[in-house]
Order: structure tokens, then C-alpha cells, then sequence
């Protein structure tokens, strides 16, 4: 659309849909599918995750992982694209299977959960709760995870920020 800015260096996917005045700095990767609405700013160096979508006004300073929702002043979680999931064909087995390991990851109900780094481990390696093991079964959910650890690599900016949610 109209006003659009992806500057140098930038990777950008397929099928992507780039509302007016997206802002693209310098080396940002961009998934496939991944949607932005009005007037959003992407620091240099971030990644967009495919089926992601970022809302309009959002400054997004770090990565935003696959098939997430951010937004806000300084872009935070705010779920899953759940809308555009089901607009790509992701069958309802998948759709349920992303929120539980959304629900697990970024909204832990125990007072004394384990921290983020512990809750990603869990879903990425099969050995733990029957449930957790088929979770990490579903190729959405391994796709999702990977891009959150990648997200964490040496050089790269982490994720954007997410409210830790209390089950009280």
C-alpha cells in the first residue's frame, strides 16, 4: 500500500500484506503471510515471523515470533493471529494445539512457574508430560518454538515483550 518503507538489506517473504506507512528499517527479515496494519516502525535487525501480525501505530524493537499477535507504542504480545491462522487453512487441531503451547510459554498458572527459557525447553524436547509430548508432536508448535530460540541467538534481538499473567 501507499508510503511504504523497506529499506536496505531487508529480507521480506511471500503473500505478505504491508498496510500505509509500514516502516521497514535496515536487515529486517519478514516471514511469509505476515500482516501489518497503518503506520508501524520495525527497528533495523528485527524479524517478522510468517503468519505474524503487528497493529497499527506498533514500534517494534524486537522479533516477532511466528503466528503471534503484537501492539503498542513499543509492540508487546498479545496472542496468536488467531484470524489470520484460520484465513491460511490452519486446521482446528493446529489452531488448538498453538494456543495450549501459547498458554504453557506466556501464561503460566503456577505461582511458582518456571521461567520462560524452562517453559520453551519443555515443549521443545519430548520427554516430560504426556501432554507436553504431544504438543511438541505438531509441526505448527515445533515451527513456533524454533522461532522463539532462534529469536535468542547470539546476535539477535530477543523477542517483543509479553505481560506475565497470573492465573488469580
Amino acid at each position: 500500500m501507499g508510503s511504504c518503507h523497506i529499506a536496505h538489506d531487508c529480507n521480506i517473504g511471500n503473500h505478505n500484506i504491508f498496510a500505509n506507512n509500514t516502516l521497514l528499517a535496515g536487515h529486517v527479515v519478514v516471514g511469509d503471510y505476515a500482516h501489518t496494519a497503518g503506520a508501524i516502525v520495525v527497528h533495523q535487525f528485527c524479524h517478522i515471523g510468517s503468519f505474524s501480525f503487528v497493529g497499527g501505530g506498533s514500534v517494534v524493537s524486537q522479533d516477532v515470533p511466528k503466528y503471534t499477535m503484537v501492539a503498542g507504542e513499543r509492540a508487546e504480545l498479545r496472542g496468536l493471529n488467531l484470524e489470520g491462522l484460520r484465513r491460511r487453512g490452519f486446521s482446528v487441531t493446529e489452531i488448538k494445539s498453538l494456543k495450549a503451547a501459547y498458554r504453557k510459554l506466556f501464561m503460566p498458572v503456577a505461582a511458582n512457574a518456571m521461567g520462560f527459557e524452562e517453559r520453551l525447553a519443555i515443549l521443545r524436547h519430548v520427554n516430560l508430560q504426556d501432554q507436553d509430548e504431544e504438543l511438541s508432536k505438531v509441526p505448527a508448535v515445533h515451527s513456533m518454538v524454533q522461532s522463539l530460540r532462534d529469536s535468542f541467538l547470539e546476535n539477535r534481538r530477543g523477542i517483543c515483550k509479553f505481560r506475565q499473567w497470573s492465573g488469580s
